[in-house]
């Protein structure tokens, strides 16, 4: 009796920081409920360039090798037992997290806070679980989502960072007629131009671009420049009490003790960026003045919407994010890109996306 077949496929794998190879490797049939995709497309995501430059995201370091990608949609190409949902042929976004399914937070809808959770991509469990930056993929059945038939792959797998953007809405209570602001920071050779990349596509309705003199020295300088800067946003748009919501998606230090005075007495700051680790912050203004504070942790039961909304025609401009699309086995250079901010031509760089075959 002849041995079965094993089929290859090719892979993008992390070994360290700035240490990604192209391998080959076996791809098993699905097993029971669960499904066999064939990837399309990968966005790049802070996250993964992290890990990429750094070999850990936060306390998160790399133990093994490991897979990066969570941002993906792709075609079904074989099914397990018990799989009813999905068909071969079927196009999909892929929900990168895969919960318990049994604790009480999943039991209440809550299962991005799962204590069993292992999230593809991600070195936070070992053995770590490998994300989409290859070729095919076995996942579990209940977290692929079949696609409108006007979704591309490439606004499908920008599903993944909507639903963060969806899931912190929902926990900040968001309701039309209130004022709010995303306070976002990049490296100061590029913040101008994404600036008025974001007001120019629809982005953002107003801007203002800060001018960093000089890195504070002492905790007492530093809340000085967050008071003296947050003046200055809130002159601009002409906000003098502050924003009954503000989303701090940058988890800089700098921005998050911004947030807290830019908030006005009994509104909310909504953390959803993820980066320093300890943060000195003014908590007296924040507690004199009742501003809740409140973290946002990726998403849950978001794909649904976040589907909805991709091939509603209704977020106008959102094609435009995807400035540069390179194949998985550029997948170091595409890296490399996304750090620089800008390509050889000058260009600037916004969201990366890795077509796989």
């Amino acid at each position: 009796m002849s041995p079965a077949q094993v089929h290859t496929q090719r892979a993008a794998v992390l070994y360290g920081p700035k240490d990604i190879r192209l391998e080959e490797r076996p791809i098993w049939p699905p097993q029971y409920n669960h499904a066999q995709v064939a990837v399309r497309a990968t966005g790049l995501c802070g996250s993964d360039l992290h890990y990429y430059l750094e070999g850990r995201n936060g306390d998160f370091a790399i133990q093994a090798p490991l897979v990066l990608g969570h941002e993906s949609a792709g075609v079904i190409v074989s099914v397990g037992p018990g799989v009813k949902n999905l068909v071969p042929g079927q196009r999909v976004a892929i929900e990168a997290g895969l919960m318990c399914q049994h604790c009480n937070y999943c039991e209440s809808g809550r299962y991005n806070l799962c204590k069993g959770m292992r999230f593809a991509s991600s070195a936070k469990t070992f053995p770590h679980l490998d994300g989409t930056l290859q070729d095919r993929m076995n996942h579990p059945a209940h977290v692929l989502h079949p696609l409108p038939d006007n979704c591309s792959f490439e606004e499908a797998a920008l599903a993944e960072p909507l639903s963060v953007l969806i899931h912190a809405s929902r926990r900040a209570g968001l309701r039309n007629g209130q004022q709010h602001s995303c306070l976002r920071c990049w490296h100061y050779r590029h913040s101008r131009q994404r600036l008025d990349f974001a007001k120019a596509n629809g982005f953002a309705s107003q801007t203002h671009c800060l001018t960093i003199a000089h890195k504070p020295k002492t905790y007492e300088e530093q809340l000085r420049t967050a008071r003296e800067n947050v003046s200055q946003v809130l002159a601009t748009f002409q906000v003098p009490d502050g924003f009954d919501i503000v989303f701090e998606c940058t988890g800089a230090e700098p921005c998050i003790q911004m947030s807290i005075y830019a908030a006005l007495t009994g509104g909310k700051v909504m953390l959803v960026g993820m980066g320093t680790r300890n943060v000195m912050l003014p908590l007296s203004a924040a507690a004199l003045r009742e501003v809740d504070i409140q973290g946002s942790f990726r998403y849950a039961n978001t794909y649904t919407d976040a589907l909805s909304l991709l091939s509603s025609g209704g977020l106008q401009g959102i094609d435009k994010l995807v400035t540069h699309r390179l194949n998985l086995e550029d997948t170091a250079r595409a890296f490399e890109l996304l750090a620089r901010g800008k390509d050889e031509d000058g260009n600037m760089v916004i969201k990366v996306m890795i077509n796989s075959r």
